[in-house]
């Protein structure tokens, strides 16, 4: 087939090389976001899959909306068999989905119909889910509601961060998006319409769902911590500064710590919680970079009685 495909981040790459190693397909352009600010300088920056479909010389297509009669235009001089999205980050028009003969097909890192939306991975861990995955479905004009042509799953790990699991959901869905382009293409794949029931909602996390909540048991605490890495990153105060918390583990065994009150040695800290304490590995204060915990406490001289979160 001649496909379009669409994506923005760094965790839609793979797909786009799976299916430019595929050897069944044509991808004769990307559609990404404009190029957006970055770093000290505020420069703008291409996407990274703009950046690899530049390296594959692809076209590139940058519309401020997908909804812009010159994208549109341009799309349907393409005309695409199919359309294949991952994390593209637009609202799809009618004008747009109806372009493509077979669609746009999405993949989405979540099995349908559970974290709808734009934050799956960051809403499984923080629910303490055990496995989540990745579906392709047929985009409509619902939110992550279209029929589903396939899935895999990923057990959730009791250490992974939004950023470990993202990554493995990523080159594992890779696969799964170019088998299923091979099965639109042959006819051996059905769409199969979501059940109506175990449907919940995943959006965007903000800085505010980041902030830690101390008086929470410590396993609400852990997942807020994992699910909000690398970002937005979660966050408490610190003498009335900002401190990012970046890495931390529960510790049952220790339950005489009020919430939020710390307690330092010479090689660890901890923070009390609803039920026992966590141990802070890694933390960010405000204005700085990440450094081990224990040398921040050493810097900022804790003492007796103090908390994070007062």
């Amino acid at each position: 087939m001649k496909l379009v495909f669409a994506g923005t981040p760094e965790v839609a790459v793979p797909a786009l090389d799976a299916l430019l190693a595929s050897g069944r397909h044509e991808v004769a352009a990307v559609v990404t976001r404009p190029d957006a600010p970055a770093g000290r300088g505020r420069r703008l920056v291409a996407s990274p899959v703009a950046e690899r479909a530049e390296e594959a010389g692809i076209e590139v297509l940058k519309p401020a909306r997908p909804r812009d009669p010159e994208f549109l235009e341009r799309l349907e001089e393409i005309a695409p068999d199919c359309c294949p999205v991952v994390a593209y980050g637009a609202l799809l028009p009618k004008a747009a989905l109806d372009i493509p003969a077979r669609g746009w097909v999405n993949l989405h890192f979540s099995l349908l119909p559970a974290w709808r939306g734009a934050a799956p991975v960051q809403h499984a861990i923080m629910a303490g889910d055990e496995i989540t995955g990745a579906a392709t479905f047929l985009i409509e004009e619902g939110l992550d509601s279209g029929p589903v042509y396939g899935t895999v799953t990923e057990a959730i790990r009791p250490t992974d961060t939004s950023g470990d699991l993202l990554t493995r959901l990523a080159f594992a869905g890779a696969g799964l998006l170019a088998a299923t382009m091979d099965g639109v293409e042959d006819g051996t794949l059905t769409a199969v319409p979501q059940p109506a029931d175990g449907i919940s909602l995943a959006p965007k996390v903000t800085v505010e769902d980041a902030h830690v909540d101390w008086h929470t048991p410590a396993l609400r605490v852990d997942r807020v911590v994992r699910g909000c890495t690398p970002a937005p990153g979660a966050w408490t105060t610190f003498r009335g500064e900002r401190l990012k918390i970046v890495q931390a583990a529960p510790v049952p065994a220790m339950t005489d710590l009020a919430p939020g009150q710390l307690s330092a040695g010479k090689n660890n800290v901890y923070a009390g919680t609803g039920s026992y304490a966590v141990e802070l590995l890694w933390v960010q204060p405000q204005g700085k970079k990440p450094m081990r915990a224990a040398d921040w406490a050493r810097g900022v001289r804790i003492t007796a009685g103090e908390s994070v979160g007062a």
